[in-house]
Order: C-alpha cells, then structure tokens, then sequence
C-alpha cells in the first residue's frame, strides 16, 4: 500500500522470483520507448521536423519512428534483460538520434513537455492513422506536444498480464511522482509537476485501470471500444499501466519523459520489479489491492499536482501520505523481487541521487529563476537528454 510501510512485508524470497537465465519467467525480458520532442537549439522552440529526422535513418535497431505530432519522435531498446542492457541501448539509441538531429540543425530533449509545449499547432505526422485521429478528437490531438517514456516488462501468460495490471495500479502514482518532468505548457508555469499527465488524461481510455478478472474480459472491452468508434484500434488503449496488444508484455505507460538516463534506468528496474511482485503475489493467490475507481484516480492526481514535494494519497486508505514514506514503501514492497533481479544495489544508488537533486520538473523551475527565460529550461533539456551519451 502506498505509503504505508507498516502493512508492507517481504513476504517471499528471491528465489521464488525467477531464474534469471530462464526468458519465459516474468521479469526476465525488459525493454524501453522514449518519445522526444524537436526542438530549435537557439530558442527552445518546438518545431515540426520529425520528418526530415526519419527521412534517411541511421539503420539498426536504433531507428527512431514517427509520434503522433510532427514535433516528436520516439525510439525503442531491443529486447533486454539487465539494467546494464537497458542503459547501454537507452544511449545508443539516444546518441544516434542527437547525432541525426544536429546534422539537420535541430536538437531533441526528452521531457514530459517542454515550455514551448501547447503554445501552437505542430500538425501531425502525414500518416493515415494520425490524420483519422487529427479529424476525430480536433483540439485533444493540437494539444498533444506531449512525451513519456514506457518500460515493457515481459509476462508470457496474458492472463496473468491482465491480473498484473490490476495489482500493480494503487502503485504506479508513485513512479509518476519520480518521473515528474513537466511544469511548463504552453509557456506558462502550470503549477503541476507532471502537466503532461493533465494533457493526457483527456483521451478517451486514459489513466488508471482495475478490477478485470481475464484476458477475454480485457479483450472483449477493448473490442467495444473499437467497435463503438470511440478508438480506432487497440492501440488508443492509454491506460496507466496495460497488455501490450503485439507482445507478452506488460506496459508501464504512466511516466513521463525523463531527460536523465539514470532517472530511465532506475524506473525501469522499480517498474520491472513491481510487476515480478505482483505476478508473485498472483500466484500465491493474493487478491488485488480493492479501490475506488474515482481514488486511483485522485491519486493520479495528486501526484501530478505535487511530483515529491508534500504528500501523495493512497487510494487504499483513503488518506495523504507524505512523498518520502510513499517512496519508501514502494522500495520495501518490491525489495525481494529487485534482489532477485540483482538491481537492489544500483535502484537505491539512483534513488538517493534522484530525491538529493530532485526532479526534472524542479530543476526546470530553478533554471527559468535563474533568469527567467523559457530558453534556459529547454537548453537544460537537451543537456541532460546528451547527458552520459558523449562520454560513453
């Protein structure tokens, strides 16, 4: 339960996790996608050049592919099976795609938005599907100059995929507050830590997801929604947390962009071991934490609000719990499963790094007082999205 340390046990050992060598496991198999925006390097301004980045791409794994605005481009790591994997492939994906840019005059910076975020239409990508969704949801789609990152965790059985979504959602406000990165819209000081979070939830299928008791219950909703118009395809399924539709995996979708390698590194190895508790806990016959639909919500919520600074309220309990014991508690909760991983050592390293330095959304505020210019924070941005790329 967020925050609430006194209900958490390690209840089971590390062994009884997975064999690390064993790729059928849960947890064995991790992979992530970062979405970027494009941006002028002079001004911080977004600008709709994705196209020329993906009109001769590096070839490779590390081939970047087109969002769903002009402004923005995403990559994705091969399938993987360690942190180090994870950090090495998040670089080199990272390093071709800055490479490209400059090479066009144009810089990348992953955040959940930038200042510059919302202030004008981008137009969107000229892809059919982009173009069928451009004419259905009109202001939702201009509005989108949005970006996440999301951590694939491998679950073979799609059952238990479904059942590890309703498990692991009570704690997924918690990543959200780690990963806060987007303060500014539109050139404004929002007040939200995770702005793109409030942008986002505006879609149809957006946010939190609970309570379905198999694949065929996921499935025939998904299918109702498909069927009523309401989306196009399951790939408008923008639940914080869900089954991929092409693979065995477990998506983590409710992140923020994170300009920080380290800051990637760390959620995904809290995300990964998240889901390999959950999975436990499902076998051992441990129901789902029960709650609100309207609390999971809230908790959403709040943590956009307020990233780490104050408190975030468990949708369990029903009450405010401050950031830090929230924090910890998620740390205790999947302790065994990140020692059965092997990443104890490195998670608590780049946490204590994270909460000492803070969050993206609180170093952008400190870079616009500095001198009060919106072109400082999106300079920040590219610098930590180049961070640890050149030098490795």
């Amino acid at each position: 339960m967020i925050g609430d340390t006194a209900k958490v046990t390690r209840s089971a050992s590390p062994d009884e996790y997975r064999d690390p060598a064993d790729d059928t496991k849960v947890g064995a198999t991790i992979g992530v996608e970062e979405e970027f925006h494009v941006l002028d390097p002079t001004t911080g301004e977004l600008v709709p050049e994705a196209l020329t980045l993906l009109a001769n791409p590096t070839p490779g794994e590390h081939e970047p592919e087109a969002e769903l605005l002009r402004s923005a481009i995403e990559t994705a790591t091969p399938v993987c099976r360690s942190l180090t994997e994870v950090r090495s492939e998040v670089v080199a994906a990272r390093r071709a795609l800055i490479k490209a840019a400059a090479e066009h005059d144009v810089a990348v910076a992953t955040a959940g938005t930038v200042p510059d975020s919302g202030s004008r239409p981008m137009g969107v990508f000229p892809k059919e599907r982009y173009r069928q969704m451009a004419a259905e949801y009109q202001q939702l789609v201009r509005e989108q100059a949005v970006c996440a990152f999301q951590v694939q965790v491998g679950v073979p059985n799609r059952d238990l995929a479904v059942a590890v979504v309703s498990q692991i959602q009570p704690w997924l406000p918690v990543l959200l507050a780690l990963s806060a990165s987007s303060p500014f819209f539109a050139n404004t000081d929002t007040g939200y830590a995770s702005y793109r979070t409030i942008v986002w939830s505006r879609w149809p299928t957006a946010g939190p997801v609970h309570g379905f008791r198999s694949a065929a219950e996921y499935d025939r909703t998904i299918d109702t929604l498909v069927g009523s118009g309401i989306i196009s395809d399951p790939g408008m399924v923008y639940f914080d947390a869900r089954p991929s539709a092409r693979y065995p995996t477990v998506e983590l979708r409710i992140t923020d962009g994170c300009p920080r390698v380290d800051d990637v590194v760390l959620l995904t190895g809290l995300g990964r071991a998240l889901v390999v508790t959950a999975a436990g806990e499902i076998e051992r016959g441990v129901a789902p934490i029960s709650a609100r639909p309207e609390l999971l919500r809230a908790a959403d919520w709040r943590a956009a609000r307020s990233g780490l600074h104050g408190d975030l309220f468990d949708p369990v309990v029903g009450a405010a719990v401050p950031a830090s014991d929230a924090v910890r508690a998620l740390v205790e909760y999947v302790g065994p499963a990140l020692d059965a991983n092997g990443d104890t050592d490195e998670v608590r390293i780049l946490l204590a790094d994270l909460l000492a330095r803070g969050t993206s959304a609180d170093r952008q505020r400190e870079a616009l007082g500095r001198r009060g210019t919106f072109s400082d924070v999106a300079s920040l941005l590219i610098e930590e999205t180049r961070g640890g790329v050149d030098e490795s």
